[in-house]
């Protein structure tokens, strides 16, 4: 009996944990929302990739990057979704990247 109110217990934390660590704000810096949505087509160095015909990012604009997210239809779900707040962190990462 009372290994299974440990369990539960750690079972709680786990499920809030779970649910709490995405939505903290030093989780939604923009190198690591680069890293995580954008590197694997783009290049980790933001250089592009000319054979999947992805542009190259580093030193775009806010504006530039807004509107490729928005338009670009071959995006993934997850990246087309992508918060306001996200896309100007990812810009203003790859503004330092020049």
């Amino acid at each position: 009996m009372k290994t299974t109110k440990i369990a539960a217990l750690v079972l709680t934390i786990a499920v809030a944990l779970f649910i709490l660590i995405p939505s903290l704000s030093w989780a939604d810096d923009g190198a690591g929302l680069y890293k995580a949505k954008c590197a694997a087509c783009h290049g980790a160095d933001a250089a592009g990739k000319p054979a999947m015909k992805a542009p190259a990012l580093a030193g775009k604009s806010e504006a530039d990057i807004t509107k490729g997210v928005a338009e670009t239809a071959k995006h993934p779900a997850g990246v087309k979704g992508l918060a306001a707040d996200d896309v100007k962190a990812i810009a203003t990462y790859l503004k330092g990247l020049k």
